[in-house]
Order: C-alpha cells, then structure tokens, then sequence
C-alpha cells in the first residue's frame, strides 16, 4: 500500500445511519491526526433502497450534537468496491455474512471486519437505530468513536503512518 493512501469503507444495510455515522467520524480522527494524505474514507450500503439519499436527520441531528458533521448520499456497495478499498468494516455481522457471499474471492473476504472488532466494547454489532429512538443514535455514536480510534491506532502501527496532528 506504499505510495497511495489507506482506503477504508464502511458498511451497514441502507448506508443512512450507521456506516456514514463511522464514516465521518473516522474522517475526523484522521483529520486530527494529520493523515488525511495516509487514510481515505467511505461508507456504502449492502441494500439499494435508500441509493442517493441523504443520512437519516435524526443521525445527522445525532452527530452535529457530538460536533460530528454527516452528508453525502447513500450508496450500495457492489463487488468493484472490493477493488477500491483495503479495508471494509461491515457495522455488524448481517452484513458481513453480506458482504462474504458479495467477495469475489479469498482476497476480497480478507479485507472484511467488524468494526467492534477493533475495539473492546465486548460487542459484536453496532445495533441498527432506524426503528429506535434517539438514544439508538447517541449509542451508535458512542460505539463508532471507540472503534473508530482503536482501528485507526492500529492502522498507525500496522502502517507506520505519521501525520501533523490539527494540520
């Protein structure tokens, strides 16, 4: 991976909670780092009902509370992606099992994670807050900034990545 940058994706069903939430939080911490040359970051979804859509407002209204900015628009993520990205961290293990039958190959299967994985939270999946209330939202935020700093500390050593933190 010498030469270009780190290219992570993250992964839930519709790509309007969960993923853009991990997404934009991790965009921060690298940003907060200085390796915003070093990690890019995505997210995408395993289904296409909500393609081109933008993140749930009470995500967003969720996230602007912790001072986390969210956009863009919702994607599905597709077999090419696996090509594009060196990691992609599925927020639970629905779409993981997704995304495995997805991979095109052993490689492809490799790059796929949990993201609380990462972290020692002792969970396996970050719980979907699209039918739940407010607090589901303030829960998902919680788990994404703990992982989201544990994988990103351990892609600064796996990596050796150094940046200029508050460049």
């Amino acid at each position: 991976m010498s030469g270009r940058p780190i290219r992570l994706c993250f992964v839930c069903l519709g790509n309007i909670c969960r993923s853009p939430t991990a997404e934009y939080i991790m965009r921060e911490l690298v940003a907060q780092a200085g390796l915003d040359q070093s990690v890019t970051v995505d997210s995408a979804g395993t289904g296409d009902w909500h393609v081109g859509d933008p993140p749930d407002r009470r995500t967003v209204e969720a996230a602007r509370r912790r001072g986390f900015r969210v956009d863009g628009s919702a994607a599905q993520f597709s077999t090419e992606h696996f090509a594009r990205f060196d990691y992609v961290i599925a927020m639970d293990r629905s779409n993981r099992d997704a995304l495995q039958e997805l991979a095109p190959d052993a490689a492809a299967r490799d790059k796929i994670s949990l993201l609380l994985s990462w972290s020692d939270s002792g969970e396996a999946d970050v719980p979907d807050p699209y039918f739940g209330g407010p607090s589901g939202f303030e829960r998902v935020i919680d788990l994404c900034e703990q992982a989201c700093a544990s994988l990103l500390s351990s892609l600064v050593r796996q990596h050796h990545l150094s940046g200029t933190p508050g460049a």
